[in-house]
């Protein structure tokens, strides 16, 4: 938790701010290209749509936001441009779904059928830029926080003496790397794993990279995705053929760590990779 608190307190404002400006002309932008969304005709949606700043600006238009996974279901569109341009009902119904969940509180003018001022127009510019950065920047972090993970994983067990190889599908046993060899993110036995490595005794241990920035969040990432895997694989493979393991970082719940354990799923930390190239070694 001290490391998680340590790298939150430190992270740069920067990537937030520059996400605010780009999506503030992208927003400023879409305003201008609707005529203050009073024009989204057949011709103008299409170019919003084909264009995926503006496309995905144009989801956050709605309050609350729409999804790209809700769009395509509430619209029944495919949400290409080459389908697209080749679809001008699928066009319609997109504009329809986003117009009937227009938020009213930043869109007031719409609803009211007039033009808005100048300050309104600002400030609904700017609340949407606000929505928009902050999700991309959650993206950001979450995405980031495993990739540097599965980096840091990646350097220790070159540095313990392992072999990286070339990942390919691995239906079974038979197909993982050999003892002292491990490949990067694929299947195995039907179920991706982050890292896969030969152990020296003949066995495979199955790494997923796991960050949590909660408690509450630490469930989904540790017992729902990772814990299931662990029992899949057991279950799939043999217990005494695949060792799971999830490398953690953040903050967790320790009735999740205790439950994720009894489903057959060993931890290590991510700032303690020490324990888990020894781990390793140890299985010689």
């Amino acid at each position: 938790m001290e490391t998680f608190k340590r790298e939150r307190l430190e992270e740069p404002l920067e990537q937030y701010l520059d996400l605010f400006d780009t999506y503030l002309g992208v927003v400023e932008n879409l305003l201008e290209t609707t005529v203050d969304l009073t024009r989204l005709d057949s011709e103008k949606a299409l170019e919003i749509l084909c264009n995926p700043r503006l496309a995905e600006a144009f989801r956050y238009l709605a309050g609350p936001i729409v999804s790209a996974d809700d769009l395509r279901t509430l619209s029944g569109a495919i949400l290409s441009p080459k389908r697209l341009r080749g679809d001008a009902a699928m066009v319609a119904r997109i504009v329809s779904v986003i117009s009937a969940s227009l938020d009213r509180r930043r869109f007031a003018w719409v609803s009211e059928g007039r033009e808005p001022d100048e300050k309104e127009r600002h400030a609904a510019a700017m609340a949407s830029a606000a929505l928009i950065a902050n999700s991309r920047a959650g993206s950001l972090r979450r995405n980031e926080g495993k990739t540097r993970q599965e980096h840091a994983v990646r350097d220790r067990l070159r540095e313990a003496g392992l072999l990286l190889i070339k990942g390919r599908k691995m239906p079974g046993i038979r197909e993982a790397p050999n003892a002292g060899q491990f490949c990067l993110e694929n299947k195995l036995g039907g179920v991706k794993a982050d890292l896969v490595v030969g152990l020296w005794d003949g066995r495979v241990m199955a790494i997923e990279c796991k960050v949590s920035n909660s408690a509450v969040n630490s469930f989904k990432r540790l017992n729902h995705e990772a814990a299931s895997k662990a029992e899949k694989w057991r279950r799939d493979l043999g217990e005494a053929q695949v060792v799971p393991v999830a490398v953690l970082s953040g903050v967790y719940n320790l009735g999740n760590l205790l439950d994720a354990q009894r489903r057959g799923l060993t931890l290590f930390w991510a700032h303690k990779l020490g324990d888990l190239t020894g781990w390793i070694d140890s299985a010689r």
